[in-house]
């Protein structure tokens, strides 16, 4: 009789708290035999998490560092501070870093190209190193840069003590921020896929020494095994154990997979590759690329008389239950009239997105342009020009 009252509380306990739907949704990841701690998965354009294990478990990350390395280092080529055909000197420290590396000699140049190439495909410390002083002067500037950006994406489990990922106290992220760091690259940067997708390539070291060849090959074993992947960055390290952002394309839909402290190499590919086999059978993605009609609003005291409407981000939406998204439907709603002054940028309508009725998401029509207040004068010339015709 106790033992059956035992059951009875137990049941209503477990039907009251929200144990079993954490369980729920961990179960997934559970029968898709994730032997990694901690993995997520990830849609880069809309950043809708598919499924995820431990994703917040702060965890040191190895190599994949690199890949908010490369992000600073795009960040830096995109605002003009530095050029893929710069010249970069190998500082005596860069030269030392010990781990994973392409063996540069203090005093030695490379182009920026190179150095991405060498970080991509090798995950090179000594050449992230040599960025990273390049960037900012010092890897200890850099790595403030790394922490300030991170903290910009939402990054908000992570800390960075260095730029290529060697164990450090305190070096911690999660699989959840690297998915969002992966996604940023790949989405603001998506040349980053014509390094990450190289096999094997050969570099030129010129030295004291004379001209020697060395051979590249990529760490990231899904390039030649999984047929849609394309990149992005592998680590490893005694602590982190194994570790990889995996990202894939295949029929327009693009895929992150993070996998941590994988208990082995080929353990973490599996795992990616389950991973994304299973977003490819459960996501269906409906982007809107059809040409929008203009909007305009009618403006109310102002020097104009209407405003000219501006479109946000091109609508995207992920499905992972094998919706049939043929049937979207669009609908505009705009302000019958604004008054001035109208700033640019405010929001002056909404294109709302639906499925059966149910909306799906929005987005944003904007002032394209300031209108101000009209005052008297601007009434004198308007009637004056009239009169003139």
């Amino acid at each position: 009789m106790k033992k059956f009252l035992s059951l009875l509380v137990a049941l209503i306990l477990a039907l009251q708290f929200p144990v079993i739907s954490a369980w729920a949704e961990e179960a997934p990841a559970d029968t898709l035999g994730i032997s990694a701690p901690s993995a997520i998965l990830m849609e880069a354009s809309t950043g809708t998490v598919v499924l995820e294990k431990n994703a917040h478990e702060q965890l040191p990350p190895a190599s994949v560092t690199k890949v908010m390395t490369l992000l600073l280092i795009f960040d830096a080529i995109s605002q003009g501070k530095i050029h893929l055909d710069d010249t970069v000197t190998t500082s005596e420290y860069a030269a030392s870093m010990g781990g994973s590396q392409v063996f540069l000699e203090a005093g030695e140049t490379q182009s920026v190209d190179t150095m991405i190439k060498c970080i991509s495909v090798a995950s090179a410390n000594d050449a992230s190193v040599a960025m990273a002083e390049y960037v900012a002067g010092t890897e200890s500037l850099f790595v403030e840069m790394m922490n300030e950006r991170a903290k910009s994406l939402g990054m908000n489990d992570t800390h960075f003590v260095n730029c290529c990922g060697l164990d450090t106290e305190g070096h911690v992220t999660s699989a959840y921020d690297i998915a969002l760091m992966s996604r940023e690259l790949i989405t603001k940067y998506p040349q980053i896929h014509n390094y990450s997708t190289i096999w094997m390539e050969n570099i030129t070291h010129t030295t004291k020494r004379g001209t020697e060849e060395f051979g590249l090959t990529n760490t990231n074993k899904l390039i030649r095994q999984y047929p849609y992947a394309t990149g992005l960055k592998t680590g490893s390290t005694s602590l982190a154990k194994f570790c990889v952002s995996a990202t894939a394309e295949k029929d327009g839909i693009e895929l992150i997979a993070v996998i941590m402290a994988a208990p082995d190499p080929k353990g973490r590919f599996a795992d990616a590759t389950a991973l994304l086999n299973y977003g490819y059978a459960k996501c269906t993605l409906y982007r809107d690329t059809d040409e929008l009609p203009p909007v305009t609003v009618p403006v109310r005291g102002g020097v104009e008389e209407e405003a000219q409407g501006e479109y946000g981000a091109p609508f995207s939406y992920l499905s992972t239950t094998g919706q049939d998204l043929t049937g979207i439907e669009k609908k505009w709603y705009a302000k019958r009239e604004i008054e001035a002054p109208v700033e640019k940028g405010q929001q002056i309508g909404r294109l709302v997105y639906y499925l059966d009725g149910t909306e799906l998401g929005n987005v944003e029509i904007t002032a394209a342009e300031a209108i101000e207040r009209a005052d008297y004068l601007h009434y004198v010339k308007q009637s004056f020009g009239c009169w003139l015709l």
